[in-house]
């Protein structure tokens, strides 16, 4: 079951968002979601910002992901990082999850670029299918809404 916070996608927006230089670092681990992830972020922002710059990393896993957002951030209007773990009987996927996501953070206000973060937590495989393969809920396309809204925001001005 979704919370209902989670199912409310940012508007897709409008053509004219103009060249974006788009990074997109998505993780090879669970590599069945990421390439879905990674797929449907691609195509989405193929609608949004069609004459968008976007260049692919592919670290191993999440615990990587926030280095390699770090390198893209100068050359990038904004970084999207795709990745997904999920929960086991450890604390694993929990540490990297809240490393990760501090780490991000520090990335976006460090360059002054939104970052949006994907790294899905998933307690079961149902879920990851439901927020990677599937159309309802994909995280995929709400991170390429989220970026091209994002950079919207910032060039729009305060």
């Amino acid at each position: 079951m979704l919370n209902a916070m989670s199912c409310d996608f940012p508007k897709p927006a409008p053509r004219d968002a103009g060249p974006l230089r788009v990074g997109l670092v998505a993780s090879r681990f669970n590599e069945r979601f990421t390439d879905a992830l990674l797929r449907h972020c691609v195509d989405e922002l193929a609608v949004l910002a069609p004459d968008a710059g976007v260049r692919i990393w592919r670290p191993p896993g999440a615990f990587e992901i926030p280095l390699l957002v770090q390198m893209a951030a100068p050359s990038c209007d904004v970084v999207v990082a795709l990745g997904v773990l999920r929960e086991g009987g450890t604390l694993h996927a929990d540490l990297i999850a809240r490393t990760a996501t501090q780490a991000l953070m520090d990335v976006s206000l460090k360059f002054g670029i939104p970052v949006i973060h994907q790294i899905l937590v998933v307690q079961s495989e149902q879920q990851a299918v439901e927020r990677c393969l599937e159309s309802t809920h994909n995280r995929g396309v709400e991170a390429a809404r989220a970026a091209v809204a994002a950079v919207q925001v910032i060039r729009e001005g305060f």
